[in-house]
């Protein structure tokens, strides 16, 4: 009898001790995990010249697009504050190597040559390089018709397009341009026959200009994939690929793309 009460005041204190002891410490919910810039400005570089991901609104003379939308979503979610900045594409690597932006937001494909320059956030998005030419062209109807004609192909200067293109028709066909919206200029004024660019930069312009240049059926090349520019060894990038993982998570990369190309 002794010992049986002994042993029930024994497991009353071990019980009191749990009790009284802090609880095991567990990690944080996703939602808590998170990075808080304390309002910290991001100086964003844009070209303000690749619609629908960046461009000047002809109704408002405002900014917009893509760019504009998912940087703001990116800065509430980790508490910072979008500084846009307008930049020329040629350089625009060096400069931001050489610490004169934040980040660029401007549909940069990630590729290793790059990457030896600046650091890239995770892709948000993955595209496709297609042909671009007039409304009315009936010789150049896919990649094999373009390469077999004598036809001129327009694109941006240090691009991933102008290497494609380059690469399709050799250098002496390839005439490449400051921003891409002159591209597209020089293929409506007949200057240029074609015009390579990532498919979702060409269907903006194309919704600008419905009823002079059309996309080929078929892409030129396969996926590649987008991410957004640091300076290299930037403490942004680890926030910023928080940020993209919580967008998507959440829906509102999926909503961006539905405003401005129509579909998920």
């Amino acid at each position: 009898m002794r010992r049986s009460l002994s042993l029930t005041i024994l497991m009353l204190l071990v019980l009191v001790a749990a009790g009284c002891a802090p609880p095991t410490p567990t990690e944080p919910p996703p939602e808590e995990a998170g990075y808080d810039l304390e309002g910290r400005e991001v100086r964003i570089a844009v070209e303000n010249a690749y619609p629908p991901f960046n461009y000047i609104d002809e109704e408002t003379g405002e900014p917009a697009g893509w760019d504009y939308d998912a940087c703001r979503a990116i800065c509430e979610v980790i508490n910072c504050t979008p500084v846009f900045v307008e930049a020329a594409w040629e350089g625009i690597f060096e400069a931001t190597a050489a610490g004169e932006y934040d980040m660029v937001a401007d549909g940069v494909t990630i590729t290793p040559e790059r990457d030896e320059i600046v650091d890239f956030s995770i892709p948000y998005m993955v595209i496709a390089q297609y042909i671009v030419v007039r409304i009315d062209e009936t010789e150049i109807v896919d990649e094999a018709s373009l390469i077999a004609s004598d036809a001129i192909v327009g694109t941006q200067i240090g691009t991933t397009n102008e290497a494609k293109a380059i690469e399709l028709v050799g250098e002496e066909r390839v005439q490449s341009f400051d921003t891409f919206d002159l591209p597209i200029q020089a293929l409506i004024a007949g200057d240029v026959d074609a015009v390579l660019m990532d498919e979702e930069a060409a269907r903006g312009f194309v919704e600008q200009n419905p009823d002079a240049i059309k996309i080929l059926d078929e892409p030129v090349t396969g996926a590649e994939e987008l991410g957004f520019v640091f300076p290299p060894g930037s403490d942004l990038v680890e926030p910023v690929n928080y940020a993209i993982q919580v967008l998507q998570e959440n829906g509102t990369l999926d909503a961006l793309y539905q405003k401005y190309w129509g579909e998920e």
